[in-house]
């Protein structure tokens, strides 16, 4: 499937998830073979009382784009997370959050994935490290 086409399809059939894209405002940028860039642009509801972006948000961006990596190159989302751990490494200093998710054990049921959150000055804030299942058909 061409690129184009496949970044285009996943954007509607991601668009009902709700948090990560209305609530969170997280958008999809491209999708492969088991590996997504999603971006979000820091907003003020994205920080915490400490006036960095919250760890809440860190989570959601990476949770999507792993889940858009797991999903977005088959005919129908059937993989669904089971883990997720994260690490905050620094603080946010652009405007923005780019999250790369590619998947380093793939599996029959469970496969393993790592996602990385940088801001768009390069500055690593987050690595997020999670698991998958697929439900067999």
């Amino acid at each position: 499937m061409e690129q184009k086409n496949l970044l285009e399809l996943n954007r509607e059939r991601f668009k009902n998830d709700r948090f990560a894209t209305e609530a969170a405002g997280a958008v999809i940028e491209a999708v492969d073979v088991r590996s997504a860039r999603c971006r979000l642009k820091l907003e003020p509801v994205h920080f915490n009382a400490a006036g960095i972006v919250m760890g809440g948000a860190l989570f959601t961006l990476a949770d999507f784009c792993m889940a858009v990596a797991a999903n977005g190159y088959r005919d129908e989302c059937d993989t669904v997370s089971i883990d997720g751990n994260i690490i905050y490494m620094k603080p946010a200093r652009g405007e923005s959050l780019i999250a790369e998710a590619r998947c380093v054990k793939p599996g029959r049921a469970l496969s393993f994935y790592e996602v990385d959150i940088r801001d768009e000055l390069g500055t690593d804030v987050a690595r997020f490290t999670g698991k998958t299942f697929t439900r067999q058909k």
